[in-house]
C-alpha cells in the first residue's frame, strides 16, 4: 500500500515538472498586454565556465567570431607572457579572471574604458544636450536583461512575442547599450521599447526560419507608438536580422516595414538596402587607439581582405559607422560589461538608429531620406594604405557635422 502510494505520488511530481518544462521552453506567441509595461524581467546568464586550460589561438584565415573567447573564464593559472597576438583578437568581460603574466602592452581595463566610448565624437553632442531626449527607439530582438544599470532608466516597455528564451541573450543587452547606453549607448537619453522575439521554431535540432514573428512584433510596436503623446513617439525601430523572398513570412515582414515607414518610423534592419534603399557597413578599429580619432578605422575584420581585393565593392554610396572592438553591457549582471573584438552588422545597426534618434531631437520632421543624404554629404574620408597601395577610405558618419548641418 505504502509503495503505491509513494508510486503515486512520484508520478503526480514527474507529471508536474514536465508540465512546468513545457511551460518554460513554450514561446510566448502574442504581446501580454496593452498596458506599457515589462512584463518579465529575465534572468542574467551563467556562462557556467571556470579554469581555462590553454589560450586558443587566432588565425586570421578563418572568418570566424569569438576564436579568442576569454568571457568568465579563469586565466589565472596560464603564462601569456608570450601571447599577446591571440589576446589582441580576444574577447572578454567583467567575469573574466587574469593572470599576472600578461604582455605589458595588453591591458584589459584600459581597452574595455576606450571601448566603452560609441566614438566619432558622440559624447561631444551629449555635452551639448544632443542625446536623444524625448525620442523613442524600439529594438525587437533576444531577451532582455531588464535591469542592466545601461539601460534600466531608458525602458520604458519590454514585451515577448513568441520568445523561446529563458534567460537573457548576448545580444539583446549589447544592441540595447549601444542605442541607449548611458556610457556606451550613442542615444543615452530616449526612450527604450523593447520586444523579445523569435523569429522561426526548432524541429529536432533544425531551426526553421519564420519572420511571422518579427512581422507581429513590428506591428506591435506600431500599437505601442499609437497611444504615446505627440512630442515622445518611436521614431526608429533597431532590428538586426534580414529576411529574402525565399523565407517563410518574407511578405508578412515586408508589409510591416511599410506600415513602419508610412507612420514615419525608419526601420533600420541587415535588410535596409532592399527595404530603404540605404547602404551601410561596419568598422574595424585597433582596440588600442581612440573611438574618436577618424585615423583608428579601418574597414572590419570581416571584410577588410574584400576591401583589398576589391576596392569598387564601396563604389555605392555607404556610410560607414563602428563594428567592431566595442564594450557593451553584459548579460552576465546587472553591472557587468562585455568586450567584443570582432562584431558584427548587429552592432552597426542599433548604432545606426541611435544616431538616426539624435538626428530627430533637433529636427523633428527629420525623414531616414534628409538622415541619410546628410550623413552621407558631412561624413568624413580618411586614407588607408595596405602592401603599399593608399585607398580613400569612407563614407565616416561624422555625428558632429550632421547635426550642425540640421541645427543650422
Amino acid at each position: 500500500m505504502k509503495k503505491g502510494i509513494a508510486l503515486f505520488c512520484a508520478t503526480i511530481v514527474l507529471v508536474a515538472a514536465c508540465i512546468l518544462l513545457v511551460l518554460l521552453v513554450k514561446p510566448t506567441e502574442t504581446a501580454n498586454s496593452n498596458i506599457l509595461s515589462i512584463v518579465r524581467h529575465p534572468s542574467a546568464v551563467d556562462f557556467g565556465r571556470e579554469a581555462l586550460a590553454t589560450l586558443p589561438k587566432y588565425d586570421a584565415s578563418i572568418d570566424q567570431l569569438f576564436q579568442v573567447d576569454l568571457r568568465g573564464y579563469d586565466l589565472s593559472r596560464l603564462d601569456l607572457s608570450d601571447r599577446l597576438y591571440d589576446l589582441s583578437f580576444a574577447d572578454f568581460d567583467s567575469k573574466t579572471t587574469w593572470p599576472e603574466n600578461i604582455p605589458g602592452s595588453f591591458k584589459p581595463e584600459e581597452l574595455m574604458e576606450i571601448a566603452k566610448n560609441p566614438g566619432l565624437n558622440v559624447r561631444a553632442l551629449h555635452k551639448r544636450g544632443i542625446d536623444g531626449r524625448g525620442v523613442g527607439i524600439a529594438i525587437i530582438d533576444q531577451s532582455l536583461l531588464t535591469s542592466h544599470v545601461e539601460y534600466k532608466d531608458q525602458l520604458r516597455f519590454y514585451d515577448e512575442i513568441h520568445c523561446t528564451d529563458i534567460v537573457t541573450s548576448i545580444h539583446g543587452a549589447a544592441v540595447s547599450s549601444i542605442a541607449v547606453g548611458k556610457t556606451v549607448g550613442v542615444a543615452p537619453a530616449a526612450d527604450l521599447y523593447y520586444i523579445a522575439e523569435t523569429h522561426g521554431n526548432y524541429i529536432g535540432k533544425e531551426f526553421n526560419l519564420d519572420f511571422t514573428w518579427l512581422a507581429k512584433s513590428v506591428d506591435r510596436i506600431l500599437e505601442v507608438n499609437e497611444t504615446l503623446p505627440a512630442d515622445e513617439k518611436i521614431r526608429v525601430i533597431s532590428m538586426a536580422i534580414g529576411w529574402s523572398k525565399s523565407q517563410k513570412g518574407y511578405k508578412e515582414i515586408t508589409e510591416s516595414v511599410e506600415k513602419a515607414k508610412t507612420a514615419g518610423i525608419f526601420v533600420v534592419s541587415s535588410s535596409l538596402e532592399q527595404t530603404f534603399g540605404l547602404r551601410f557597413h561596419g568598422l574595424g578599429r585597433d582596440p588600442l587607439k581612440s573611438t574618436d580619432d577618424y585615423h583608428s578605422y579601418e574597414p572590419g575584420i570581416s571584410w577588410k581582405k574584400t576591401l583589398f581585393s576589391n576596392p569598387k565593392c564601396l563604389a555605392d554610396p555607404t556610410l560607414l559607422v563602428p563594428m567592431d572592438a566595442r564594450a557593451t553591457a553584459s548579460p552576465t549582471g546587472t553591472e557587468d560589461y562585455v568586450f567584443y573584438r570582432q562584431g558584427a552588422w548587429s552592432w552597426s545597426i542599433p548604432y545606426i538608429a541611435g544616431l538616426y534618434a539624435l538626428a530627430c531631437q533637433v529636427e523633428p520632421e527629420m525623414t531616414p531620406d534628409l538622415f541619410w543624404e546628410k550623413a552621407l554629404e558631412t561624413g568624413d574620408t580618411i586614407k588607408l594604405e595596405n602592401n603599399g597601395n593608399k585607398y580613400d577610405f569612407g563614407t565616416i558618419a561624422n555625428p558632429e557635422k550632421l547635426i550642425n548641418a540640421f541645427e543650422k
